[in-house]
Order: structure tokens, then C-alpha cells, then sequence
């Protein structure tokens, strides 16, 4: 198989960890016989500094001409006092929109060996294994107006929540289509005690239900959800939700499995080049000293081969390589634990070692 990935790296540790992933898809592909091709293009601070711009035009084309997008992180207190429409974060979105990757896969899976290394106790997160789907391209990041204005004599903002029926319907389609091929149970999180637009992202969860007899559907409001995200997180199959709602969840969620650098995620689109990065942002306080874990980096890298490339024993192998490695006790410092820990090149190189070694008969 001969396929190309677009690398945009980013800021901050993004580098690091992304550089990680791409060593491990290199030897995947040494293994398995596939010819991955990498392109590498600016986004975020990076690309602001360079282009003065938080996504160029090329890096556009590159990734609409690729077959699959690997990204690091942006963003960094360097540009924080920028525009608001030149920050780092501007080029994420809007490389979001231009592809059109409306479904974001959070998946939440704790890792037996790390189940000690979550705030919450092991008898509450052993176990859980959740997918959040979250609504990527709509909902308050993207409606408009958004703006400071002057109401009544003094300064005042508005942010608009805006998203057509068609909208809310393909995500939820998502969702179903992926409790199908999990356990079958759906859980829809809005604010419809308060919201217009939870109303009618409720009415057309039941709609499309219909279409789906072997799934069960449950609707939970927003701040129910977050009590049992950490109440009971085992409860959950497959959660979705619009933009806002999903971004802070999958965040909470991400403490379940101990670290904001265990979870990958997935930006699919429908027709194009899908995105696939780290829940975890660029830190930037401990960027350039090889303390990052490339943990969620290089399991982003097996689902955009599960994904977008149909490779599923390649994806399999990635995932046990890291199962393995865990439970050998291999730890970056974010999941130490106040034990001793390794850097974050020692760690890819324990996994890609892991991927290597001869299967036990």
C-alpha cells in the first residue's frame, strides 16, 4: 500500500511527539510491506512566525491532497497577545472546516497498568473503555456573530451556537454507527432543559434512532453527564455531543486513564482526508526536554491506520506494543507517579522495540 501523510507538528511538544508517531508508522510499514510518504507542513505559532499566518495556503493544499493527516499541537503563551484571528488556535479550526471533519473520535480506554495512576480509584476506572464523538465543525467555536459590541453604554460580547438539522444529524449517525460495532448503547448529552438547540439535537436523536433498532438510545444533560463521567465511568458505551460539550468532557474524561497524554483521537471527514492527533495540547513549559509522552501521538497513529487506511492488523499491532510496554512498567513523567520514568525518544524506542520482536508461539 503506497499512501501519504501530511505531518504538521506544530508547537511545543507537538514536535516531539509527533516525531515519535512517525518513527512508529515508519517501521509499521517496514514490517507490513506499505510505502507511507510524509509531507510535512506549518500550522499554528510556528506557522505565524514563519508566515505570519496560523495556517498557510499550501499547508491547506497539502493536506487536501494527502491521504490522511497526522498533527501535533499548536498554540503556546508566545501568542497570546496576537489578534485574536491570527493565534495558533484559528489555524486548528479552520483546517477543521476546510476539511470538513464534522466527527471527532475521543476514544477512553484505561490501561490495566495505569488504572492506579488516575485520581479516581482503581475499582472506578479499571476497565472503562468509552468512545466520545464529539460534533467538530459547529456549535459555538464556529457560529457567528462572535464579537466584542457595546450595548447600552459598556462593553459587551456575543457568541452565537448555530447548527443546521443536517448537522446534528450526521454526527449522531456517527454515533450509532459506531455503537453498532461496540455494545449497542448510545448516550446523547445536550442542555435541553435550557437550550433551543439541545431541543432540537433531542428531537433529532429520536429520529434518527429509528433507523437503528439494535442501539439503545438515552439522552443525559450536560452536567449529569460530567458527575458520572467520574461517578460511574464504566456506565458509558458511546457519548456524543455538539462541539462544546464534547471538548470539555473528553478533557475530563482524559483523567480517567491517568494523563491527557494517553488519549488519541480521530477528526474524521466524509469524503477527504481525515485528522488524527493528541487530546493534549503543545505545554509548552516542558517543550524541547524530551519529558513529552508520545503515548496519544503514536496511538493517534494507529487509528488514523484503522481509519483512514483500513489496516486494522497494523493498528492492533501498535496498540499491543504499547499494552506491553505499560505493563512493563515504562513510564513518561506526566504518568510516573513519582516513580522513575523515562524520556519520551526511550519511550517510542520500547515500543517500536515491542512492534519488532518476534510474536510468541
Amino acid at each position: 500500500m503506497k499512501k501519504t501523510i501530511a505531518v504538521l507538528q506544530g508547537d511545543g511538544v507537538g514536535k516531539e511527539v509527533t516525531a515519535g508517531a512517525v518513527n512508529v508508522l515508519k517501521v509499521i510499514a517496514d514490517r507490513f510491506d506499505h510505502e507511507f510518504h510524509f509531507e510535512y507542513g506549518l500550522i499554528g505559532g510556528e506557522a505565524i512566525d514563519q508566515q505570519g499566518v496560523p495556517l498557510p495556503d499550501e499547508t491547506i493544499t497539502l493536506c487536501k491532497n494527502s491521504d490522511a493527516i497526522l498533527l501535533g499541537a499548536v498554540g503556546g503563551e508566545k501568542w497570546n497577545s496576537i489578534p485574536r484571528h491570527l493565534r495558533p488556535e484559528q489555524g486548528l479550526l479552520k483546517i477543521r472546516k476546510e476539511l470538513d471533519v464534522y466527527a471527532n473520535l475521543r476514544p477512553v480506554t484505561v490501561q490495566g497498568a495505569l488504572a492506579d495512576s488516575s485520581p479516581l480509584k482503581r475499582e472506578y476506572v479499571e476497565g472503562v473503555d468509552c468512545m466520545i464523538v464529539r460534533e467538530l465543525t459547529g456549535g459555538l467555536y464556529f457560529g457567528r456573530p462572535s464579537e466584542r459590541v457595546e450595548r447600552d453604554g459598556e462593553e459587551a460580547v456575543v457568541d452565537t451556537l448555530f447548527y443546521k438539522r443536517s448537522e446534528i444529524e450526521r454526527i449522531l449517525r456517527s454515533a450509532f454507527e459506531m455503537a453498532q460495532k461496540r455494545n449497542g448503547r448510545v448516550t446523547s448529552v445536550d442542555k435541553a432543559n435550557v437550550l433551543e438547540s439541545s431541543r432540537l439535537w433531542r428531537e433529532v436523536a429520536e429520529e434518527v434512532a429509528k433507523d437503528y433498532e439494535d442501539v439503545k438510545l438515552e439522552h443525559m444533560l450536560v452536567d449529569a453527564a460530567a458527575m458520572q463521567l467520574i461517578r460511574n465511568p464504566k456506565y458509558f458505551d458511546v457519548l456524543v455531543t455538539e462541539n462544546l460539550f464534547g471538548d470539555i468532557l473528553s478533557d475530563e474524561a482524559s483523567m480517567l486513564a491517568g494523563s491527557l497524554g494517553m488519549l488519541p483521537s480521530a477528526s474524521l471527514s466524509s469524503d477527504g482526508a481525515s485528522i488524527y492527533e493528541p487530546v493534549h495540547g503543545s505545554a509548552p513549559d516542558i517543550a524541547g526536554q524530551n519529558k513529552a509522552n508520545p503515548i496519544a501521538a503514536i496511538l493517534s497513529a494507529a487509528m488514523l491506520l484503522r481509519h483512514s487506511f483500513d489496516l486494522h492488523q497494523e493498528a492492533d499491532k501498535i496498540e499491543d506494543a504499547v499494552e506491553r510496554v505499560l505493563a512493563q512498567g515504562y513510564r513518561t513523567p506526566d504518568i510516573a507517579d513519582g516513580e522513575e520514568s523515562v524520556s519520551t525518544d526511550k519511550m517510542v524506542d520500547v515500543i517500536i522495540e515491542a512492534i519488532q520482536a518476534p510474536v510468541a508461539n
